[in-house]
């Protein structure tokens, strides 16, 4: 079905959609390009008009965050998953501007806010330059960008909870390398809150975790920041954590824009790229190919 007010227009390739892709438009200040899957009619465009309005926001954000400027990027909307309220997750080839600047998001019917978060968790990862791609602290990374930019509009994707239950197994000194593991994301979310508790934002944070590279750990981002031990950091943060009594959220330390909502129920693993498969209704995006 097609919409009056889109055109069909070369598009990139995408890393897996294999329908028409429809230009939806440029955002205002031509950062980020729109397309649609036509298919799905209305609900799809209405997505498609709020992430053409919000896009620059949300570049602005990702430049500020990361204290660097990124590229122009392309977007498709559409059913990843079968999916229609964004639990399909999202999706690009690589963790830069060059290979990973065609990005995949899972349309959300009547919630633009989780499109735009979806779209920054990606957009996110393009500004690690080839960094912590494929690692529990890249993902956790993503997750807080996500997080932040989009009004905490993927709460229901929640790991910390999944490390606490688990009983918060050590990924602080050690890097998992996968982007797949809850529990080592988790981890890093719950981490992540801490240090902001401590006074240290994203705009500091994530320089320092592209700066340590695909090798370093939560510990030394500790170090770094604090100017303390990395020896220092599993103690304190542990400590730290008992002394709440529970996790319930992503930012069990209150630290920024999250607060604790239901969890939704777990949709079916979709699927995955070479490197790792996408999991839904579990992160602010994600993610497939990474080729």
């Amino acid at each position: 079905m097609n919409h009056p007010l889109l055109r069909a227009t070369a598009a990139p390739a995408w890393p897996s959609y294999q329908g028409t892709a429809f230009f939806a438009g440029m955002s205002p200040r031509r950062r980020v390009a729109v397309y649609v899957d036509p298919s799905l009619g209305e609900p799809a465009m209405q997505n498609a008009r709020d992430l053409l309005a919000d896009a620059d926001r949300v570049a602005d954000g990702n430049d500020a965050i990361f204290g660097t400027p990124g590229a122009p990027v392309s977007v498709i909307l559409f059913a990843l998953g079968g999916k229609t309220d964004g639990t399909g997750g999202a999706d690009h080839n690589a963790c830069n501007y060059t290979e990973g600047g065609a990005i995949e998001v899972c349309v959300a019917f009547g919630n633009g806010q989780r499109v735009s978060a979806l779209f920054e968790a990606e957009l996110s990862e393009c500004s690690m330059g080839g960094n912590l791609c494929g690692q529990s602290t890249g993902e956790a990374l993503s997750r807080w960008c996500a997080a932040e930019l989009g009004n905490n509009a993927l709460a229901d994707f929640a790991t910390a909870p999944s490390w606490a239950q688990s009983g918060m197994p050590d990924f602080v000194n050690r890097t998992d390398g996968t982007d797949q593991n809850p529990v080592s994301t988790g981890c890093g979310m719950a981490f992540l809150s801490w240090l902001q508790h401590l006074g240290y934002p994203l705009q500091r944070i994530a320089p320092a975790m592209v700066t340590l590279g695909t090798g370093g750990t939560l510990a030394q981002l500790y170090a770094t920041l604090s100017g303390k031990g990395a020896g220092t950091a599993l103690p304190a943060f542990l400590a730290a954590v008992k002394g709440l009594g529970r996790v319930d959220s992503d930012d069990p330390f209150g630290s920024a824009v999250m607060a604790p909502r239901p969890r939704a129920r777990k949709a079916a693993v979709a699927r995955g790229g070479p490197a790792k498969a996408r999991v839904v209704a579990r992160k602010p995006a994600r993610k497939g190919p990474h080729r």
